[in-house]
């Protein structure tokens, strides 16, 4: 008897214990602080880093309790990436459900390679905002691929801005004297990178396409670029998307600038918006590669020739 009133005052004490830890668990950090500050939720973020922030920042106090709450109400899968104002005077329970109500900004990821269209295609997606709205401010080439967190009341405009404010700090200065240093204007440049951007699917191909394109300006070659034909062709309602797969003979006739099969020289601006990595490979290209044409075959691998007679074997062998 005496040993069962031993187990029993402990597993009461311990109850007591743990419901005590747990509700001062919920309680605020510091409940006379209203101040607010801006706490963000990455994109994929677990739900312990989620926690472990939290804490850093001062906004809960008890990793564990807050862990148990979110189990509890069950809306691990309801928080959300983004952005939320918080306090130090909100109890756990209040911050839990905030991370669920929606943000104050954005995630919009825009990959490498779009054109301005699709691009305005997503801000439409994410904020309403008329395509032709974006359009009339966005300019081919310098809406910069990456992750953004954007303002929800955001203007065409301030988006056009973020985009290329961002564009002018990854083409730093550095890069654009290394650019001047080989000839290059920024337009120059940056037409180029969206040429390799969109020809060249893996990294190892970039600077070998850009070579390739310098040495054919630098001999008054024509490009004969399949990707400024489909710039130049536009959207494709069959297909649902602003890139032709497959060129016709007839398409290659097209009367436009950007047919450099008919032109020589750059088209008249970038045909996409290109990624860093493209960027760097026509700094880092050299007009004095071997070789003088590309193909890519249909996993996107590129094979380089000296002749036309190495050309035409190449088409023979992975196009055919």
């Amino acid at each position: 008897m005496k040993k069962f009133f031993i187990v029993f005052l402990f597993s009461s004490l311990f109850i007591i214990f743990g419901y005590l830890f747990y509700k001062q668990g919920l309680l605020p950090v510091d409940k006379n602080n209203k101040g607010t500050k801006i706490f963000v939720i990455k994109r994929g973020e677990s739900l312990n880093s989620i926690i472990d922030n939290l804490y850093r920042q001062n906004l809960i106090r008890n990793r564990l309790v807050f862990y148990l709450l979110v189990k509890k109400l069950g809306i691990e899968k309801r928080i959300q990436a983004g952005d939320f104002r918080l306090s130090p005077s909100m109890d756990a329970q209040t911050i839990a459900k905030n991370l669920t109500k929606g943000t104050l900004d954005i995630w919009v990821t825009i990959v490498e390679g779009l054109r301005k269209e699709e691009i305005a295609q997503i801000i439409n997606q994410n904020f309403a905002i008329p395509e032709s709205e974006f359009l009339k401010y966005a300019k081919e080439g310098y809406l910069f691929p990456d992750t953004y967190l954007i303002p929800k009341e955001a203007t065409a405009e301030v988006i056009v801005k973020i985009l290329t404010n961002n564009f002018y700090r990854r083409f730093d200065k550095n890069l654009q004297e290394k650019a001047k240093n080989k000839g290059l204007t920024e337009e120059d440049t940056i037409i180029i990178a969206s040429l390799v951007e969109k020809e060249a699917k893996y990294d190892e191909d970039r600077q070998k396409v850009a070579s390739i394109i310098l040495k054919r300006i630098k001999n008054d070659w024509p490009l004969q670029i399949d990707a400024t034909i489909q710039y130049a062709l536009g959207y494709q309602p069959q297909e649902k998307s602003w890139w032709k797969k497959y060129l016709t003979k007839e398409d290659l006739e097209i009367d436009s600038p950007y047919n450099t099969y008919k032109n020589k020289g750059f088209p008249p601006t970038p045909i996409c918006n290109p990624g860093l990595a493209s960027i760097k490979a026509v700094i880092d290209a050299s007009e004095n590669t071997p070789y003088w044409y590309y193909l890519s075959d249909k996993t996107g691998r590129m094979h380089y020739a000296k002749t036309l007679e190495e050309h035409n074997e190449n088409i023979r062998k992975y196009l055919r």
